[in-house]
């Protein structure tokens, strides 16, 4: 039985940070592509950080420099710190998983496996 336990959301004021967890169940992390995934109210769904097979490293455009994935096997745990948090950057964060695929599809389309969402919401 898999699972994705995402949590570490909350409220903050722009500039703040968040440090996101999501930690694993029932597979690998160090042998699936991993992502995160947010979506804001009325827009749809986008990658924001990720594991490539092989361990290559993507960052949406939006969150570079701001943002850094990573990850600790023995934990089977990925984080998604976040820094300079903007009202933007408000929206439900999702952690996902998947064995077969390359890399993840910015949309999260067939993504196998996800965690419930945990919600990051910035003041302004």
């Amino acid at each position: 039985h898999v699972q994705l336990q995402a949590s570490g959301g909350g409220l903050v004021q722009t500039g703040g940070s968040l440090r996101l967890s999501c930690a694993a169940s029932g597979i690998s992390i160090s042998r699936n592509v991993m992502g995160w995934y947010r979506q804001a109210p009325g827009k749809q769904r986008e990658l924001v950080a990720s594991f490539r097979i092989g361990g290559q490293i993507k960052y949406d455009d939006s969150v570079k420099g701001r943002f850094t994935i990573s990850r600790d096997n023995a934990k089977n745990t990925v984080y998604l710190e976040m820094n300079s948090l903007k009202p933007e950057d408000t929206a439900v964060h999702y952690c996902a998983a998947d064995r077969l695929m390359m890399t993840p599809p910015t949309d999260g389309r067939g993504m196998a496996y996800w965690g419930k969402g945990t919600q990051v919401t910035v003041s302004s």
